[in-house]
């Protein structure tokens, strides 16, 4: 298991009980699962369950008594008294990139004295709803937000107002919702997907597919960056060769369309594709119809993930701040809550990293 991976049910526990412990599920003196009971119920190992012990006992969230068990110490009183608490709504937590941003967002919040409560929506926007509606009832002093289907109306847009309202600041990481005049920390992916392009056309490449998200705005600011790039080098844009999906649709969807398109008279010599995960399900389309990366077909890919270098073909890919990210996206929230500035904003330009998944066009 990966360092991120290990890290993400780590912090997957310990959210869990804080969230039943802060919304009084657990009371003070309840006694928690048993190791063994929290083992099976979440599928960890019993050291990843010991790892969530002692974060939450560290906060005095819980307590142990030799051969008794662990216990809720949490009082909420005191807890307002003295804690200072952030609430981070992602996405995800538990796979790709998301471990990584909320490890440094963590790190940065303990550091200055504050605790994180943590939430993610699965990308869907009736948990965004349901999740922001919790966050105002905590006594958070503010909020980092991912987005839930960024590209799509914001629904959800009478919850933001009311956080205004209640004077708890937020900022946006990844994307941002553009009706609201907020803080943001993003990458520009027009220039993302505008790098990626440019660097296969100078490869020699010409006919270059591209599959893209559809329901966040990641993916169609990296659409437009790769239309761009064609359009500069006077590439006609050919839409039959280029795939959009949405969230739930990505593992079959991306799948399928890499296997069309290898199917083609003249198949692409290169496909530009959203993230690494989609690269990883277009080069097992490829590998099931008996091609090779890059010496048949050439692939690109963004973040820069661990996934990225996991397989024999290591990806070129445009570098994610992840990490840093996180612990910029904390700093600058820190600084709007202790009243150094109002609203920062700050975007990430797109670094290429180069490896062997792409090569001159024959």
């Amino acid at each position: 298991m990966s360092y991120e991976d290990k890290l993400s049910k780590y912090m997957q526990i310990a959210e869990y009980f804080k969230r039943e412990i802060l919304e009084g599920k657990i009371s003070p003196g309840d006694k928690l699962l048993s190791e063994n009971e929290i083992v099976e119920k979440f599928k960890v190992s019993r050291h990843t369950v010991r790892q969530a012990f002692m974060e939450l006992e560290k906060d005095k969230y819980i307590y142990k008594e030799q051969g008794k068990g662990t216990f809720c110490s949490y009082l909420q009183s005191e807890n307002k008294a003295n804690k200072k608490t952030v609430a981070v709504l992602t996405t995800y937590i538990s796979n790709y990139i998301f471990p990584a941003i909320i490890s440094g967002i963590e790190d940065v919040l303990s550091s200055s004295g504050y605790s994180l409560l943590l939430f993610n929506t699965n990308n869907e926007k009736n948990k965004e709803a349901e999740y922001l509606q919790k966050i105002m009832e905590h006594d958070v002093v503010g909020l980092i937000v991912e987005p839930t289907m960024s590209a799509l109306e914001n629904v959800n847009l009478e919850y933001y107002k009311r956080l205004s309202d209640k004077n708890i600041p937020y900022i946006f990481m990844n994307a941002n919702y553009e009706e609201l005049d907020s803080p943001y920390i993003v990458m520009d992916d027009v220039e993302g997907g505008y790098v990626l392009t440019k660097y296969l056309i100078q490869l020699g490449h010409k006919n270059i597919a591209g599959i893209f998200k559809s329901d966040d705005l990641q993916g169609v600011n990296r659409k437009i960056g790769y239309a761009k790039a064609l359009s500069e080098f006077s590439i006609p844009i050919n839409e039959t060769i280029i795939g959009k999906y949405k969230t739930n649709e990505e593992v079959f969807s991306t799948y399928e369309f890499t296997s069309n398109l290898l199917r083609r008279n003249e198949r692409p010599t290169a496909i530009v594709c959203y993230n690494d995960q989609v690269a990883i399900h277009a080069l097992q389309a490829i590998r099931d119809e008996g091609l090779r990366v890059p010496e048949d077909i050439s692939i690109v890919s963004y973040d820069d993930s661990y996934i990225a270098t996991a397989t024999e073909v290591k990806l070129t890919t445009v570098r994610h701040p992840k990490d840093e990210m996180g612990r910029r996206a904390a700093r600058f929230l820190l600084d709007i809550v202790e009243g150094r500035v109002e609203k920062p904003y700050y975007v990430y330009k797109p670094e290429l990293i180069v490896r062997n998944s792409a090569m001159n066009v024959k």
